[in-house]
């Protein structure tokens, strides 16, 4: 099985601030679930702070929540969380219960299924987090842009391993943020009007 951040040994993720801060939620192991380190989405949030609020997010590839749950946590609009395995689905309405928060969505489905064959109004804030070794990162990113999920001035947060290349980043999206910890580099992204109609 695939390892998580040493953080993460206990089986749970700690909610770092705002209206659930410091409540903890289980995490279920999962081949290829790297939830993201405390560290990392503290200082993400911190990027995101004068924009996370009342934002509507997508979280592409939702795993344990870290993402999804701070983003409510911090007073987001809603969340809509995208993820395949159904034990994690599971897992995710069983925390999103457990907060009695009506500002998320849990939907069970492939996250490029999802973006190709679904319509509705675009994102202020979009999570891309895949599994490493997935190659979903470019594709992720095309169906973005060609259906117009994503706002203008609108920002989008993507974590992945070093050593792995995106290999298509639209001429509209200019990096906001970089940083790199470990073996994984995030970065974030400010995305002006689409550019694929």
């Amino acid at each position: 099985m695939k390892k998580f951040y040493s953080n993460y040994r206990s089986g749970s993720i700690r909610i770092i601030a705002g209206q659930w801060r410091r409540h903890k939620l289980p995490v279920l192991n999962s081949y290829g679930l790297h939830p993201t380190t405390d560290r990392m989405r503290e200082t993400l949030f911190n990027w995101l702070n004068p924009m996370i609020k009342n934002a509507n997010c997508l979280d592409c590839f939702t795993g344990s929540g870290s993402l999804g749950f701070e983003a409510l946590s911090r007073y987001a609009n809603f969340v809509t969380m995208l993820e395949i395995k159904n034990y994690l689905v599971k897992q995710l309405e069983m925390n999103l219960k457990r907060f009695k928060s009506n500002n998320g969505k849990i939907i069970h489905t492939d996250t490029l299924f999802w973006l190709e064959n679904n319509k509705g109004k675009p994102f202020n804030i979009i999570f891309i987090d895949p599994p490493f070794n997935s190659n979903l990162l470019d594709k992720t990113i095309f169906l973005l842009e060609k259906k117009q999920w994503i706002s203008n001035n609108s920002f989008v947060y993507i974590e992945k391993k070093s050593t792995n290349i995106i290999n298509y980043i639209p001429n509209n999206w200019t990096l906001y943020h970089k940083k790199t910890a470990g073996k994984v580099t995030y970065s974030l992204f400010m995305v002006k009007n689409n550019l694929i109609k």
